[in-house]
């Protein structure tokens, strides 16, 4: 099964809006959609029928995304081992924008942004976004819920700050 242009053509807005709130520069989203685009041409879908094109689609551009922010990341360190200087990352306090509402959903983690993009944004269903991050559904769920519930706090100004953690 090879995408046809009308497919493409349909799905396209959605990656874009995606790639867009995941990467939040136009340039950075729109290299991941094409990257992302460029990968589901020269593979084809499962034809296992129970993950959708647009599932399928989201899952590669979610892991182009990932793969870059480790392939950044390991990038910096090296930088900074060999320069003697920190590293450093844009934060989402220096994105201005105009939205009080869209300002605090850019500070979510990213997974809790991903989480809520796919569900209430682009309409997946919980198993499809379970098949697109490849977590299980459960994880969906909880991360959902977590991730509405720090928005709210957020938005209120009740929020604590996110606990720290270590990733090796």
């Amino acid at each position: 099964m090879q995408l046809t242009d009308d497919e493409i053509h349909q799905v396209m807005p959605h990656l874009q809006r995606f790639a867009l709130w995941l990467t939040r520069n136009p340039h950075s989203a729109e290299d991941l959609v094409q990257s992302c685009l460029m990968k589901a041409l020269t593979r084809s879908p499962n034809s296992d029928g129970e993950r959708s094109l647009r599932a399928w689609l989201f899952a590669i551009l979610y892991r182009q995304f990932i793969d870059g922010e480790r392939r950044k990341r390991r990038y910096m360190k090296i930088l900074a081992f060999f320069t003697g200087e920190e590293a450093t990352g844009a934060s989402t306090e220096s994105l201005a924008m105009a939205d009080d509402t869209l300002a605090v959903f850019a500070t979510l983690p990213t997974d809790y942004r991903a989480i809520l993009l796919l569900v209430s944004i682009e309409g997946l269903s919980y198993k499809e976004v379970a098949q697109t991050l490849d977590i299980p559904t459960g994880t969906v769920m909880s991360r959902l819920s977590r991730a509405r519930k720090l928005l709210h706090e957020k938005l209120d100004g009740t929020a604590a700050p996110l606990p720290l953690r270590r990733l090796k």
